[in-house]
């Protein structure tokens, strides 16, 4: 009998903790962090106007590259529907600044560092909430070894600062957090 007692407790111990393991892994608390706080009650479309490039240094790519990265982004990180026109929230506004300056100089007093900065204006409205409209300028730089060519970084540098950019944009007007 007292065997028996045994058994069922053990029994009973092994069935409580299957259960509580059972309920503890059923029970999982899950967050989505996506960046963005939209009430998509209200607000659903977003317009992306294309961003012309107005800086005294014109690059012709430069425009296009960074109206596609700031769709992207948008496209990835939200689930507002793009539209071409009267959008719930709208950005446009230009490229002003695509500027060289020397950063640093070596003995000899070349340059031996070259600052890239690209800078943006942007105008956002947002057609539900006009107290969140605004009107400012983005910019980002990379700094490159002097030795180089600009038409040899270009590219590269160009991506890293739109996307740079892009998400100061992207926290500007949608991440409220």
């Amino acid at each position: 009998m007292l065997y028996c007692n045994m058994r069922k407790k053990r029994f009973a111990r092994i069935f409580s903790l299957a259960i509580l393991c059972l309920a503890a892994t059923a029970c999982t608390i899950s967050y989505k962090f996506n960046a963005a706080s939209i009430d998509y009650t209200k607000i659903s479309t977003i317009t992306i106007n294309d961003f012309p490039n107005q800086a005294a240094m014109v690059y012709p790519p430069l425009s296009q590259l960074f109206t596609e990265t700031m769709k992207d982004l948008y496209n990835r990180k939200t689930r507002l529907q793009q539209v071409q026109q009267n959008g719930d929230l709208e950005l446009e506004g230009e490229i002003t600044g695509y500027d060289l300056a020397p950063t640093a100089v070596n003995e000899d007093a070349w340059a031996s560092r070259t600052r890239f900065t690209i800078t943006i204006r942007v105008r956002y409205t947002n057609r539900k909430e006009d107290e969140k409209d605004f009107e400012q300028s983005f910019s980002a730089y990379r700094e490159f070894d002097a030795n180089r060519m600009l038409t040899d970084v270009q590219d590269e540098l160009i991506k890293d600062i739109s996307d740079e950019i892009a998400d100061q944009i992207f926290n500007a007007t949608v991440a409220n957090w």
